[in-house]
């Protein structure tokens, strides 16, 4: 079962159950989904495109909570919060950092990088090796780090 039709199934679920938060957050996402389907010729959102647009909610999300919390409104900042929680079980479990470690040694023994010079090309290969499964942070942090 694709992502997308996973979502359609909760969302389902959810408007049987009245399950209001979770109803609301899920056809958020997909309001996200059909925008960028409508966005241009043949766009179809497959599960990596998914996970990109899952990615964004949840830090818009994260933002907005922050903003909340700042500003001292800690419902909204819980409800948002909470939010995150329900979208973030459409997406993949992120790797740990001994599991990014492990990938970004992988690729410097494969690309033998002579030196800091080399930092891009690195992590382009990391990025495309932990693609939505790892916090582009976390492996940039990993690649200056074993890169010298």
């Amino acid at each position: 079962m694709s992502l997308k039709e996973k979502i359609n199934r909760d969302l389902i679920k959810a408007m049987k159950a009245k399950e209001e938060l979770t109803l609301s957050t899920l056809r958020m996402i997909k309001s996200a989904i059909m925008k960028y389907e409508t966005g241009g010729a043949n766009m179809v959102a497959n599960d990596d495109i998914l996970f990109g647009l899952l990615k964004r909610e949840v830090k818009m999300r994260q933002e907005a909570s922050d903003g909340f919390e700042k500003g001292g409104n800690k419902a909204a900042a819980e409800k948002e919060r909470a939010e995150i929680k329900i979208i973030q079980k459409y997406l993949p479990e992120a790797m740990s950092e001994d599991q990014v470690r492990v990938i970004v040694q992988q690729v410097i023994d494969t690309l033998k990088p002579t030196g800091p010079q080399d930092f891009g090309k690195v992590m382009g290969a990391a990025m495309k090796e932990t693609k939505g499964k790892a916090d582009g942070n976390l492996v940039s942090r990993m690649v200056k780090e074993l890169v010298k």
